[in-house]
């Protein structure tokens, strides 16, 4: 067992990515009539930016849309091209609607610079806000339309499809003028005039808090996992928002489904990396049961991290209690570390593929070929965290030399899962690192909120935390088309706010939706990551508060998988 990750412990000063703001405007007294809800004369105000948005087209010239400042709509024909048509896609992240608000009313506002003799209407959209330059989809119902367009703001009651907190999608499609209309987008350098929707309610009677439906049992002793996994933080300060409601995801006839390399059609899965210890006798099966009966479900994956000893729990992998957690339904994740945790020893990239250890990788290879059924499995997590094995073009190299030798056992049930630190610190190695296309199944990093576990002042919400890395990804184009994970995320606490940690778990689901190409998300439940102090607690289950969060999060519709554990 070795201790890495400084980086954990220091505030870098590396670049910060813009962070996503929800602004609400307003207060309201709230006025309690018994318990039943009433709803109040007086109205709340909400004005939410558009997180993402997207010109729809099929004219190739149009390139990347996600990134203009101005987003288009026009019918077919447009211009008199048969294939010119335009949709503008825009995506939006309600979290801030407080549990007791009554009568929503939502109005979607886009500006246009100039007067147009054109009719606008507002639909429900399914297509991907962050897409380069995404073909336009069959509309349905319209949810509101304007007849002629106005020079500055134009406004469409979308009500009857914002009804709460959640992530909305709308397009704009056009009739009636035959030529383009353009409008700003979230990229225009004048914030005024970027896409909003503004929400108002009522505000009714609050009910009563339900008490936690699961009670807290001790957590996971302090023991340090085998190895330490790292990420590092990126600065961005959001302050802690009111928790969201759950939304389901759109519904889809593929809902259930799960593809060959293990990727949900619909949501994303929810899993758990729980080390057990001496003291518990290393049951490494009770230490993920305890944490379930905690939140009250059965967790999808399973995160555990093996050696190259070969031998017993660590490096003879699957062990007894893993085969056990695959037979109740649950997905295995080994995270494979080239060294031998019991006597710190630390192998080279180049020990790896010079074949020194190939007795070992075949082993391993032949007893993932007989589980029969596909697992995920990653080669030395978080490399970039890792000098003394060697460069980058070594760990490609030794990652490459493994999944080869797997292919060659026929253990073609591997789900290789490539996983980063994520950190803008080391943006620039990053392709370098990268194995290519076919040697890599999913994408993953290790996001985490350390607030002041790592020396800074700065609170991340759940999309600030995850966003950043999953922008890069999608301008450098790394893994493009791959399913994402979280392998590790995780949350420090609060200590001037109690409810803090509690919230952002609640928040989270809504941050997935918001970055759709997730697939997967698994907490790294150990206090052995940082040092455990009375401002530093890195456990999800370090109080009630906590853990009724993080349920209250695995009970979410988008998180609820009808195959796996959380059936």
């Amino acid at each position: 067992m070795t201790s890495r990750g400084l980086h954990r412990m220091i505030p870098h000063r590396g670049p910060r990515r813009k962070a996503v703001v929800l602004g609400a405007i307003g207060t309201t007294v709230v006025l309690g009539l018994g318990a039943t809800m009433v709803p109040l004369l007086a109205d709340d105000d909400l004005s939410i930016p558009v997180v993402a948005d997207t010109t729809a087209t099929m004219v190739p010239q149009d390139g990347d849309n996600s990134v203009k400042t101005t987003l288009a709509t026009c019918p077919a024909p447009c211009d008199g091209n048969p294939r010119g048509a335009r949709e503008a896609v825009l995506t939006f992240l309600v979290t801030t609607l407080p549990a007791n608000a009554v009568n929503v009313r939502a109005t979607l506002r886009v500006h246009a610079w100039e007067k147009f003799d054109a009719t606008v209407s507002a639909h429900e959209s399914r297509l991907d806000a962050r897409a380069a330059r995404p073909a336009p989809s069959p509309l349905g119902a319209a949810l509101d339309t304007v007849t002629g367009v106005t020079k500055g703001f134009n406004e469409w009651d979308v009500s009857g499809l914002v009804t709460g907190n959640g992530i909305w999608t709308l397009s704009l499609a056009q009739a009636g003028l035959d030529t383009r209309i353009y409008w700003a987008s979230a990229e225009n350098r004048n914030a005024d005039l970027r896409p909003r929707l503004a929400l108002s309610y009522g505000v009714g009677a609050r009910p009563p808090s339900a008490p936690p439906s699961v009670s807290p049992t001790p957590s996971a002793s302090p023991s340090r996992p085998p190895a330490s996994p790292s990420a590092s933080p990126s600065a961005s300060p959001t302050p802690a928002r009111p928790s969201p409601t759950s939304t389901p995801p759109p519904a889809s006839d593929k809902c259930g489904t799960v593809s060959a390399k293990l990727v949900p059609a619909c949501g994303a899965w929810w899993g758990m990396y729980s080390p057990s210890s001496a003291a518990t006798g290393w049951d490494h099966g009770k230490s993920i049961t305890d944490v379930e009966k905690q939140v009250g479900r059965t967790f999808d994956i399973v995160h555990r991290y093996h050696d190259f000893s070969n031998t017993g729990s660590n490096g003879a992998f699957p062990d007894a209690f893993q085969q056990q957690q695959m037979r109740e339904g649950r997905l295995m994740f080994f995270a494979w570390e080239s060294r031998i945790f019991s006597s710190g020893t630390v192998l080279t990239w180049k020990d790896v593929y010079s074949g020194r250890y190939d007795a070992t990788i075949d082993a391993v290879a032949g007893r993932i070929r007989a589980i029969g059924k596909p697992v995920f499995i990653g080669f030395d997590h978080e490399p970039e965290d890792e000098p003394a094995k060697g460069s980058d073009a070594d760990f490609v190299r030794a990652w490459r030399y493994v999944h080869d030798r797997f292919a060659n056992a026929k253990a073609d049930n591997a789900v290789w899962v490539w996983t980063m630190m994520g950190w803008s610190g080391h943006y620039d190695r990053y392709a370098g690192l990268y194995p290519g296309d076919s040697y890599v199944d999913w994408v993953a990093w290790d996001p985490y909120n350390f607030h002041v576990c790592n020396g800074s002042t700065v609170w991340k919400s759940p999309s600030n935390t995850i966003g950043s890395f999953y922008r890069w990804l999608d301008d450098n184009g790394i893994g493009a088309g791959k399913p994402r994970m979280l392998a590790e995320f995780g949350t420090n606490m609060n200590s001037a706010d109690p409810n803090a940690k509690r919230r952002w778990f609640e928040e989270f689901p809504a941050a997935l939706k918001a970055h759709p190409k997730i697939k997967a998300a698994i907490y790294f439940n150990s206090p052995g990551m940082t040092k455990t102090t009375n401002t530093c607690n890195m456990l999800m289950n370090q109080d009630a508060a906590s853990i009724a969060g993080f349920a209250a999060a695995g009970r979410d519709s988008y998180l609820r998988q009808p195959t796996g554990g959380s059936r």
